[in-house]
């Protein structure tokens, strides 16, 4: 079980179970989401280039602002298997 701290006025800790890691990213597509801080593109083209290097489709997201919750993906599929 992992406890995730909320930096908002959370009052209790929201414990959560982790999602089984894939045995490989073969095959997979990642999904890097950008949360709009700054440098963090820098970041996230870097890895980017790594991850497709290896031979892994990669699809970017990104906030609007840093400031509003990312998109939810709940009642819809995420194009993606895996995201960072």
């Amino acid at each position: 079980m992992t406890t995730l701290l909320d930096p908002t006025a959370e009052v209790v800790p929201a414990e959560r179970r982790r999602v089984p890691r894939p045995p490989s990213l073969d095959g997979l597509t990642i999904g890097l989401l950008d949360i709009s801080k700054p440098r963090g593109d820098v970041f996230l083209d870097r890895l980017e280039q790594l991850l497709q290097q290896r031979g892994w489709r990669v699809r970017r997201f990104a906030k609007p602002t840093f400031t509003k919750p990312a998109p939810s993906t709940s009642g819809r599929r995420s194009p993606c298997n895996a995201t960072w």
